[in-house]
């Protein structure tokens, strides 16, 4: 399978090209909802990893809505490479910094070493741990994968925490039937920056990594929680655990 391309970092956090596609998206995304996010005081300066949970088909929509026009920073997702092979799409997205993951049968060093460079270079990097849309029956956040926390780790730079709620009633978690609204309010919120200084990327165990990812995964349970006005299971879905796969939609009959 052929090599997708992965972003280079751009002299200016905000190009033409990202300008260009957020002034098409962007009234694309008001008719299909409001989104309204607080937290706006809790963000860094420069570089850092944003996560989130991850619902809906259109979190990255809604997401990179409140990254560009709310937090005034151009967001940089991990995304599954399958998205860079569409035409037309797979051509625009590194052109506007989104970078490529593999989720399975090759290693993803190049697309890490793009997004380590963005980052470096003081720009954001926007992650949703889960690594697929949450299987929990309730829609809490599942268990994390390591990979924030090991970029965190490794290049001294804060985790920030955030989570949305409301995009479900617009596309509901699995499913493609829209019921658009653009007066629906989706409501992102952002928790305090979580640091791991005590962490050493060449000495941290096993134990100490999930123990980081399992605490960041719980802070955007917290948010998600006080978005919800409700509690947060204490444990959170595992999907091995449920015998469910890791990727894919685990609803559609075989």
């Amino acid at each position: 399978m052929a090599e997708v391309r992965v972003p280079k970092v751009p002299k200016r956090e905000k190009t033409w090209a990202f300008r260009i596609v957020a002034s098409i998206l962007a009234p694309l995304v008001r008719l299909l909802f409001n989104v309204k996010t607080t937290g706006l005081e809790n963000l860094p300066k420069g570089g850092y990893i944003l996560v989130g949970n991850h619902l809906s088909y259109l979190d990255p929509m809604a997401f990179a809505y409140s990254v560009y026009f709310h937090m005034k920073r151009a967001p940089h997702y991990l995304a599954k490479e399958g998205l860079f092979r569409v035409p037309v799409l797979g051509w625009i997205l590194p052109k506007v910094g989104q970078i490529p993951v593999y989720r399975s049968g090759r290693g993803n060093e190049e697309p890490m070493r793009a997004a380590k460079e963005l980052l470096k270079a003081g720009q954001v990097v926007v992650i949703f741990p889960e690594g697929t849309l949450t299987r929990d029956p309730d829609l809490w956040p599942m268990r994390g994968k390591s990979g924030a926390v090991r970029l965190a780790v490794e290049l001294g730079l804060p985790i920030v925490p955030a989570a949305h709620w409301g995009v479900e009633k617009v596309l509901a978690n699995y499913t493609k039937k829209f019921k658009p609204n653009p007066l629906h309010m989706v409501r992102v919120k952002i928790g305090k920056p979580i640091r791991f200084d005590h962490l050493n990327a060449e000495t941290m165990t096993t134990e100490q990594l999930s123990k980081a990812t399992a605490q960041v995964m719980h802070e955007v349970a917290a948010i998600v929680g006080e978005l919800r006005g409700e509690t947060p299971p204490k444990e959170l879905w595992d999907p091995t655990q449920k015998g469910q796969t890791e990727i894919g939609n685990f609803r559609k009959k075989k």
